[in-house]
């Protein structure tokens, strides 16, 4: 039986929801959990960008650490998507860009932590990228029977 409390015990009261930003450099590392469709419109456009939102979607939500990310490419993007596929990026953006979000807490509060960019704030973001955005890792859910390449994660085939 489903423990009527599971969102108090998630998200307590006194739970802090969002953190100050530790000392940073001039960039800071992000990572994004993605599926196939986005990492092809990335691909697109030469590693360089984030794909527009859908209209049900206000916000761009990069995570900052890897671990959270491959949470979310392997329990979400592997299990829900068509094709089960997650893949886990990282790159990199200007601190001075990045820091003017507040770091938001939505789970355990030293693993579930990602940046909330409002979807009108996403073109000066993209801007603020430094290099390319690299895919880390994927996962492959059930019945997927796409071919990877171990070393870079890119699918064989990144066309529609």
């Amino acid at each position: 039986m489903t423990n009527p409390n599971w969102l108090q015990t998630l998200f307590p009261d006194n739970a802090q929801r969002t953190l100050p930003w530790p000392p940073v450099g001039e960039t800071v590392t992000l990572y994004r959990p993605t599926g196939l469709h986005e990492l092809q419109l990335v691909a697109q456009s030469g590693w360089r960008r984030w794909p527009g939102r859908l209209p049900d979607q206000p916000i761009f939500y990069p995570v900052l650490n890897f671990e959270y990310a491959e949470e979310i490419a392997h329990d979400w993007n592997a299990k829900r998507n068509s094709p089960p596929v997650g893949f886990v990026t990282a790159f990199e953006v200007r601190s001075d860009v990045a820091i003017r979000y507040e770091i938001q807490v939505v789970g355990e509060e030293n693993k579930h932590q990602e940046l909330w960019i409002p979807v009108e704030d996403l073109d000066a973001f993209n801007e603020a990228i430094v290099g390319q955005i690299r895919v880390l890792a994927h996962y492959l859910g059930d019945g997927c029977s796409m071919k990877i390449d171990a070393i870079t994660h890119l699918p064989a085939d990144l066309s529609v």
